[in-house]
């Protein structure tokens, strides 16, 4: 019973943390969004936000030591590029890309590659 009790604790404190931290930005910055660093922040940061993460992925996931190296990663990522491009849907391309991801790392598609 105490480990379901620390396990629910720890659920609890998790989702709180995690919603504040949702929350706390915009709570803060209702008064002050005609700001000008708010909205430089608003403009660059998504994307200076995604080609990180992109970099991370690309670094981190690929297989670099491949006949032709880094395929497995760089294939999804232009996938993910194109599908966004073409129907401007975030969620849309980022599932279609991690299906791409996964279905390559799970199958070996381009093991021989």
């Amino acid at each position: 019973m105490a480990d379901m009790t620390y396990l629910l604790s720890f659920i609890a404190v998790a989702a709180i943390a995690t919603f504040a931290t949702r929350v706390i930005p915009f709570v803060f910055f209702e008064r002050h969004t005609e700001h000008p660093l708010i909205k430089h922040l608003g403009r660059y940061l998504p994307a200076a936000v995604m080609a990180l993460l992109a970099t991370v992925f690309l670094t981190r996931s690929g297989n670099w030591n491949a006949a032709l190296p880094g395929l497995d990663a760089v294939l999804p990522g232009l996938l993910v590029v194109a599908i966004h491009l073409w129907r401007r849907n975030a969620l849309l391309s980022i599932a279609a890309g991690t299906a791409a991801y996964m279905t390559i790392q799970q199958t070996g598609f381009l093991a021989g590659f």
